[in-house]
């Protein structure tokens, strides 16, 4: 018992000088200088703040606006905001954590006034912090995934006629990041303390329904990834379930993942085994997307032979040796044709091609297990350049070593 004590005591300490310790992150910067809408106050929680992460040597030209939860009433500033920009420098994105306004004195417009802001303040300095103003997405985690869901389903183009060069842009997010998020304010799925927070005791029926996000997708909604867990006790997974299904509904492009276990308010999960993979799953999505890299995506078609005979039944795959920033492409092999249309195909650029013969498409089975041509240089000199405006087309006769 003695030494149990002495272990607690220990950790309290630890955990109370940690409570000391100074505010990390970039200096905060002012999304109004001149004062926010409806501001009332001077106070810590009357003025909306974005800390801006440089990507820095890696730099994609990508950025993103980061919007920590805290069921509006409340801000997770680390593990939902400055970790979480750590992890976009690391991929070469620009991160932007907002300190945006909330309950219970701040009420609906005031967070999705800061959050599209930060967009357009992101826009309107872009050549100064070295990124495309056309590849500006928005994350947000519970209560702050509503806010990156509002901002993706009621935007507008800016003020042209206004002084405010900020004003001016755009708050349309080029993609969004939904972690757990709420998207709801209807009963059962809605979260009663973000709507309490947010739209007050007794809100209208319309501004309820306004704010349900999931029934505010149109397909000018931004191409959108979200995560979350069926065990999680606070957000039911339905609110990210349903607004997947108004993206797919709507021709949105999409990705969602549901993990079976996890709970609420998890962050990067970096201790999870398998939870911790989420945001590996973001990072594919974002090369896929092809969000991570300016360049033009280019159509790529041709044959494939294996010893001569074309190649019935397989696949084939194109990763750059450029850049891990470059999107990969990969299409079925059939009758020893493919092609990639422009939507799905690769960057401009030298690429590794790897081949996998899955055999026939048959009653028997007609060879023990798949074979793969590597693509590797070293081994095969299988690399190939792709092009801008000209026709990619490669005609392949391949030998299995």
């Amino acid at each position: 018992m003695l030494s149990h004590l002495r272990w607690t005591c220990a950790v309290s300490a630890v955990l109370f000088t940690s409570s000391l310790s100074f505010a990390a992150g970039p200096e905060p910067i002012p999304l109004w200088p001149n004062g926010a809408p409806g501001q009332d106050g001077t106070g810590e929680k009357d003025i909306p703040l974005v800390r801006i992460y440089p990507a820095g040597e890696n730099a994609t030209g990508t950025a993103v606006v980061i919007l920590p939860g805290g069921g509006y009433g409340g801000l997770a500033m680390d593990h939902e905001g400055h970790q979480i920009a750590k992890w976009w420098n690391r991929l070469g994105v620009t991160g932007a954590v907002v300190t945006y306004r909330h309950g219970p004195k701040y009420q609906h417009p005031a967070p999705l006034q800061d959050a599209q802001r930060a967009i357009r303040h992101l826009r309107s300095h872009a050549e100064e912090l070295k990124i495309d103003p056309n590849r500006i997405g928005v994350m947000g985690f519970s209560a702050g995934g509503h806010l990156a869901s509002t901002v993706s389903t009621h935007f507008d183009a800016g003020e042209a006629a206004s002084k405010d060069l900020v004003a001016q842009q755009s708050s349309r997010p080029d993609f969004a990041v939904l972690c757990y998020p709420v998207i709801s304010m209807l009963d059962p799925q809605a979260h009663k303390g973000s709507r309490r927070n947010l739209l007050g005791e007794n809100p209208s029926e319309e501004l309820v329904k306004s704010l349900s996000n999931h029934l505010q997708v149109t397909k000018e909604t931004p191409p959108t990834f979200v995560f979350h867990t069926a065990a999680d006790p606070v957000v039911p997974v339905g609110n990210a379930i349903a607004y997947y299904q108004a993206l797919v509904e709507h021709g949105v492009d999409a990705e969602l993942h549901i993990y079976q276990k996890g709970r609420h308010g998890v962050g990067l999960a970096p201790n999870d085994p398998v939870l911790k993979s989420w945001p590996d799953r973001l990072a594919d999505w974002l090369r896929t997307n092809n969000f991570l890299s300016g360049k033009k995506r280019v159509s790529v078609s041709g044959s494939v032979k294996f010893d001569g005979q074309p190649l019935r039944w397989g696949m084939i795959s194109f990763v750059s040796r450029e850049s891990d920033s470059f999107p990969t492409a990969s299409t079925m092999v059939q009758s020893g044709k493919f092609t990639i249309a422009e939507k799905d195909g690769p960057v401009a650029g030298k690429y590794s091609i790897s081949v996998h013969d899955m055999g026939t498409f048959a009653r028997e089975p007609s060879i023990e297990d798949a074979r793969t041509l590597t693509g590797d240089h070293s081994i095969t000199g299988l690399v190939i350049e792709v092009r801008e405006e000209v026709e990619n087309n490669f005609d392949l006769d391949l030998r299995i070593e």
